[in-house]
């Protein structure tokens, strides 16, 4: 069974990809420091014999270098990050330290354990920035971030990259664009409009909800990330993503017609609420995806429709998730200019 390292495991992404890499017979060592996201949730029912967690920050080197020698993994996926683009305008400096100084620290110490062991990095779309026409986004394209965040992101992918032409380690970049699922944190658009739904809440969009977004069911990007390790190019980017564009108001909709369609009771106060936008927002994000589909075969198997319908049944039928987390980690309004 192949040992393999996952940064971040206990967040969103990281848990959901942890189940399916322990599916598919690996054995996981999660490292995660355990911020305010993280989700315990997801992997309470983990399998003990395929998995190892180490509380920790990327940051200490000393610490990660000794969990390498010891466990000797083929491989590390890096999802440890700040992620949230709202908190990113109210604290930059924490996605300075994680998402910059982390990946610097991580990658001292592979280059310290062993230059053959494969790093899959996990970026964001958001470093190509704001795609105004109908274009989409490749692996070439110039990075042209708007946020503390997806300058942070940037700022690693280019790290990594210089890491891999100066010290030859061996390291691929995935560019992903907009997970949903179950487990997502509830300061995310999708679970913040599924607990409002539930809790007879108004529905906040921002701006006039014309901001479009590419959405992908989390266990597709899960499996893009490994045909990555199993088939991505030292050097190489991969974006991933569907190439299916939703805006946030006719997401809104889209989960107010499931609602319907179930035949689920809601609120008088369930009502989409305009409010004040973000600053900087972009307006689009694209991306082409041509190239994992064409040298690694992979593509989603999920639609979008579908996914959402299963990812609100997911949150309704577990609805003590919500508990695990402060109510005022994601009723609180983030991200507005002081």
């Amino acid at each position: 069974m192949k040992k393999v390292i996952v940064t971040g495991g206990s967040g969103f992404i990281g848990s959901n990809l942890i189940k399916f890499l322990i599916k598919n017979n690996y054995f996981v060592i999660n490292i995660d420091k355990n911020t305010y996201s993280k989700n315990s949730y997801i992997l309470k029912n983990i399998n003990k014999k395929k998995y190892i967690f180490h509380k920790l920050d990327i940051n200490n080197k000393k610490e990660v270098l000794k969990i390498l020698k010891k466990n000797k993994p083929s491989a590390i996926f890096n999802l440890a990050a700040e992620t949230h683009v709202d908190r990113s305008i109210d604290s930059p400096n924490q996605f300075i330290h994680s998402n910059i100084y982390g990946v610097f620290n991580l990658l001292e110490a592979i280059r310290e354990y062993s230059r053959k062991i494969k790093l899959i990095h996990i970026s964001t779309d958001e470093v190509y920035g704001d795609i105004k026409d109908k274009s989409r986004s490749s692996e070439n394209d110039p990075y042209n971030p708007s946020s503390p965040y997806s300058a942070s992101k940037a700022s690693s992918d280019h790290l990594i990259m210089s890491y891999v032409r100066t010290f030859d380690v061996d390291a691929c970049i995935s560019n992903c664009c907009n997970n949903y699922g179950p487990g997502q944190f509830p300061e995310k658009l999708i679970p913040t409009l599924i607990y409002n739904i539930l809790n007879n809440r108004p529905l906040p969009i921002y701006g006039k909800g014309v901001n479009s977004r590419e959405w992908i069911f989390v266990e597709d990007h899960c499996r893009g990330l490994l045909a990555i390790l199993k088939k991505g190019k030292k050097g190489e980017s991969y974006n991933i993503g569907t190439g299916i564009n939703v805006n946030n108001l006719n997401l809104t909709k889209m989960l107010l017609n499931i609602v319907r369609n179930k035949k689920i009771k809601i609120g008088n106060n369930v009502k989409i609420k305009f409010v004040k936008d973000r600053p900087g927002h972009d307006l689009r994000y694209a991306l082409n995806s041509n190239k994992i589909k064409k040298k690694l075969k992979w593509k989603p198997l999920k639609t979008f429709k579908s996914g959402l319908i299963e990812t609100f049944l997911w949150y309704q039928s577990n609805y003590k998730f919500f508990n695990n987390f402060s109510k005022k980690l994601f009723f609180k309004r983030l991200g507005l200019k002081r």
